[in-house]
């Protein structure tokens, strides 16, 4: 065999090895990337805590992750509308949901109320259904009773179907259905279920005690 031939023979195979090893990252990268966008457009999303509306339960500076799959399978195109519903949010469960007056904007309240249910508040005080809430989880930070606007008096209001109400958990700073009425089902993003990472900006230092801590 001529000496030319065995040297391009011989040069041949690292150029093929090489070719297949890039083409190997490429498609390993593509794969992961596929797989990234499709667990988080349809399974978990990851959200940072920017106010205090949900303290104490959620600080500023928590990262959370939210269940996107368990009130259904959402349309990745349009944003509205359920797929394959699952199930319907509960009174207690924590929501992150499309603003109802800026759908560019995402919200994390606490639903108070389903479809059916009469909301009231009065003197700061929720009522469901004539019943006076039990949770725990509902705090005020300001002792003074504002005798007009919806923030500390409200209602009666009966929950449409297909819609939720919604409260901020620190009940005297937050911007939530007493103010701007109902969230649609089909603008529900998901379940907030777990702190992953939480980060004090006043003290520079991460919150140690927090992180897996699951959210009620």
């Amino acid at each position: 065999m001529p000496d030319i031939v065995k040297k391009e023979m011989s040069l041949s195979a690292p150029q093929a090895r090489t070719k297949s090893l890039v083409r190997e990252y490429v498609e390993a990268i593509l794969i992961a990337l596929v797989l990234a966008l499709f667990i988080r457009t349809f399974i978990i999303q990851a959200f940072k805590i920017p106010s205090e509306s949900m303290k104490p339960t959620l600080l500023v500076g928590d990262h959370i992750l939210v269940n996107k799959f368990i009130y259904g399978i959402r349309n990745p195109l349009g944003g509205r509308g359920l797929w394959v519903p699952i199930s319907r949010p509960e009174r207690g469960d924590i929501i992150v949901f499309l603003y109802p007056q800026d759908p560019s904007k995402d919200f994390i309240k606490r639903v108070v109320g389903v479809a059916g249910d009469r909301i009231e508040v009065r003197n700061k005080e929720l009522f469901v259904n004539g019943q006076r809430e039990a949770a725990a989880y509902g705090v005020h930070e300001d002792p003074a009773v504002m005798p007009t606007g919806p923030r500390d008096n409200f209602g009666p209001q009966e929950v449409p179907e297909g819609k939720v109400f919604v409260m901020g958990d620190n009940r005297d700073k937050s911007l939530d259905s007493r103010f701007w009425g109902f969230v649609d089902l089909a603008a529900v993003k998901g379940k907030a279920f777990i702190i992953y990472w939480s980060w004090d900006a006043n003290d520079f230092g991460v919150r140690w005690g927090r992180l897996g801590d699951t959210i009620h």
